[in-house]
């Protein structure tokens, strides 16, 4: 098969841009109804839980991003560090996560663009919407990356709009009450058990997502060593400043919020606030959002089953092969987009669970694979942050993991055992070791 040259293209904005783009900003209020309900309205307690529990993880993929600068994330992070089955297993779970967020992208399109437009069904939303993300996603990651920088701009500053127009009514409404309890309440008012504040952070937590695809961007970024891991910082602090502030605006607007449609929950909120001229610029800018998400997210599961094809532990033939024109891996392109036509048939809130399963299950790996690479390097490494603070951050991973609920562990644990068995053929029963990682190996070929 030829071999295409390798490109580093995206910068440090292109490449912050494509993990906010995954991310969206706007996910916050495509998903609204079910966080709200998850968290019992305690929605500020669990994003900052939630926050604090991402952004140690958050240190061990920056930690990892700058010792292996290769594609494929969580899957090539456990090859290089503890061994070519966990990493192929790990890849497996991340798999589960990746399918699945395009197919939140087109799930959420559907909902609001039907919720707004009731004459349209929702499954014309999603065809069309697909079709323009696959051929946008063939034609590279540059272009991807552009359009998701004017698009989350875009979306920053619809939500710094909002928070400043509920800033203004709780200025306006709020002089019955004393200053301090209009404003900490938020902060105090927590009335929840703390095990069911845990199952709310086990949900919201999926807002956060999205910083760790970059790093399958690795072998397409100029100084990734540097870049990918200031991006990581980037993209965290960005996300997170939004999600507590519209929080913390939102709980100390409405104590108490009920809605008709939980899925459009945030149209019906947007409705409360600015009436429908807030309501249709909301459905705007959500639409640019949920489009920005499905390209990054096509673009980063694309560009994981490239990597375990490239191993040769899905069909090499199939999965790593890359356009001569667009050196794009169009194969994988074009599987996942068939793949997240299952939309038609799925929920948000199911999706969602599936997602953050994958998600959560991956990020205990990836501390793991922080203190693995410690010990192997037999060196003096700093012991709080290469072995005390990713033990922290697997645990507490694991523990949002067993809050979920027993249909979501079910089929995540069906899905690994399938994992387990696509093993075992691979290995002929661990009698044939899978190739291990060498450094430098992959340099040859790349996509852009």
């Amino acid at each position: 098969m030829a071999k295409t040259s390798l490109k580093r293209t995206l910068s440090l904005w292109q490449v912050t841009a494509l993990g906010l783009a995954w991310n969206t900003p706007m996910i916050y209020f495509s998903t609204f109804g079910i966080s709200y309900e998850s968290a019992s309205g305690q929605l500020l307690i669990t994003y900052v839980l939630s926050f604090l529990a991402i952004l140690l993880t958050g240190t061990s993929y920056a930690k990892l991003a700058k010792k292996l600068p290769l594609s494929g994330s969580a899957y090539t992070y456990a090859k290089a560090t503890i061994h070519p089955n966990a990493g192929f297993l790990v890849g497996w779970v991340v798999l589960l996560n990746y399918l699945f967020a395009p197919i939140i992208a087109c799930i959420t399109f559907g909902v609001f663009l039907s919720a707004q437009f009731p004459s349209i069904p929702p499954f014309v939303w999603i065809g069309g919407l697909l079709i323009l993300l696959t051929l946008i996603a063939i034609r590279g990651v540059g272009a991807s990356a552009n359009i998701s920088a004017l698009f989350v701009a875009i979306q920053l500053l619809f939500i710094g709009g909002f928070g400043a127009l509920l800033l203004f009514n709780l200025i306006q409404n709020g002089s019955t009450l004393p200053f301090t309890q209009t404003f900490a309440d938020p902060i105090l008012s927590i009335d929840n058990p703390v095990h069911a504040l845990f199952m709310g952070t086990s949900v919201v937590v999926f807002s956060f997502l999205g910083f760790d695809t970059i790093t399958t961007l690795s072998e397409e970024t100029k100084n990734p060593e540097k870049t990918i891991p200031r991006a990581i910082y980037m993209i965290l602090f960005i996300v997170g400043g939004f999600h507590l502030s519209s929080s913390f605006f939102i709980q100390s607007s409405f104590p108490s919020l009920s809605f008709l449609n939980l899925d459009a929950a945030a149209l019906e909120m947007m409705a409360t606030v600015g009436g429908p001229i807030l309501q249709g610029i909301f459905i705007l800018v959500l639409t640019m959002a949920i489009f920005t998400q499905g390209l990054a997210s096509i673009t980063a599961v694309s560009r994981l089953l490239f990597a375990m094809g490239r191993d040769n532990l899905l069909p090499e033939r199939l999965f790593s092969y890359i356009h001569p024109t667009y050196n794009t891996p169009v194969f994988n392109i074009l599987l996942s987009s068939t793949l997240s036509l299952t939309a038609i048939f799925l929920s948000v809130d199911t999706a969602m669970r599936f997602v953050n399963f994958g998600a959560l299950t991956s990020f205990f790996f990836v501390n793991l694979c922080v203190i693995s690479l410690a010990y192997k390097q037999k060196e003096n490494v700093p012991f709080f942050k290469s072995y005390f603070v990713p033990a922290i951050a697997a645990l507490i991973m694991m523990s949002l993991v067993s809050f979920l609920d027993l249909v979501t562990l079910t089929v995540g644990l069906i899905w690994m055992t399938l994992g387990c068995l696509y093993l075992l053929y691979l290995t002929k029963a661990f009698r044939h070791p899978l190739a291990r990682w060498q450094p430098g190996k992959h340099s040859e070929r790349t996509i852009v």
